[in-house]
């Protein structure tokens, strides 16, 4: 009886030390590669938690992959300090709700983009930080409300630049559309909803979807599509995010 239980402890050891060594293998892949430029996604919800999130990452990636870029991802907001946020060419935030960084990751996030950093904000990204002015104006707009999920046209406006020069001058797609308020009106609008296409829409006839600027010494990037998890299966919709991954990140 006695050796079956030092059979069981040795077996109890051996397993730990392989599950050690597996979760550092995994913690050594999680690390940005130096040797190329990287991006940090970062999908903190403090409201409502979207189910696409996964799905988002992992298209992001892919991306990161296919395109020669690092890539990492995570909801821990304190890895918004000045010595962690300099590793990156853009932030990404990706459908993060409410209210996700504390003061002193506030201030840090600012002397990034002052600094010259990038800013890409994917669908709730606009439903996120409703007491901090500056994000208001760097994301260009806050969530004000949506109807159903449904098909909608897009109106490409502007196809000089480079998140929108192969898009459709009308792109159908499916996706919950978002009505906005406290719009910042020194964004660059790429492309406007066509309220008449769907049931829901409160902006009227300049409803504003995608947009980019230049601001306080960064690049800001936002599009409003990605709600679904099928959004990130979208070839043109992966394209277009990839686009405006790039602006951001600069040259």
């Amino acid at each position: 009886m006695k050796n079956r239980v030092l059979d069981l402890r040795e077996i109890l050891i051996i397993a730990m030390l392989l599950i050690g060594c597996s979760m550092q293998q995994e913690e050594a892949k999680a690390q940005v590669d130096s040797t190329k430029p990287a991006i940090l996604v970062f999908y903190k919800t403090a409201g409502f938690y979207h189910e696409s999130i996964p799905e988002g990452i992992a298209a992001i990636q892919k991306l990161g992959k296919e395109n020669n870029i690092a890539v990492e991802a995570t909801k821990d907001a304190s890895v918004f300090n000045d010595d962690n946020l300099k590793k990156y060419k853009a932030v990404v935030f990706l459908s993060t709700t409410g209210d996700v960084l504390n003061l002193q990751e506030q201030t840090a996030f600012e002397r990034y983009i002052k600094k010259g950093g990038g800013f890409v904000g994917i669908h709730a990204a606009t439903d996120t930080e409703y007491d901090w002015p500056w994000y208001n104006q760097l994301v260009g707009a806050y969530f004000d409300s949506h109807p159903a999920v449904q098909k909608a046209t897009i109106l490409v406006k502007d196809k000089k630049h480079p998140s929108t020069a192969f898009l459709p001058d009308k792109w159908e797609r499916i996706d919950e559309w978002y009505n906005f308020k406290s719009i910042n009106l020194k964004v660059k609008v790429l492309a406007t909803l066509d309220e008449t296409s769907y049931k829901g829409g409160k902006n009227g006839a300049n409803h504003p979807i995608i947009w980019y600027h230049e601001f306080d010494g960064g690049r800001a990037f936002y599009t409003a599509g990605g709600h679904t998890p099928e959004s990130y299966r979208e070839p043109l919709f992966l394209q277009h995010l990839l686009a405006g991954i790039k602006y951001a990140m600069g040259k």
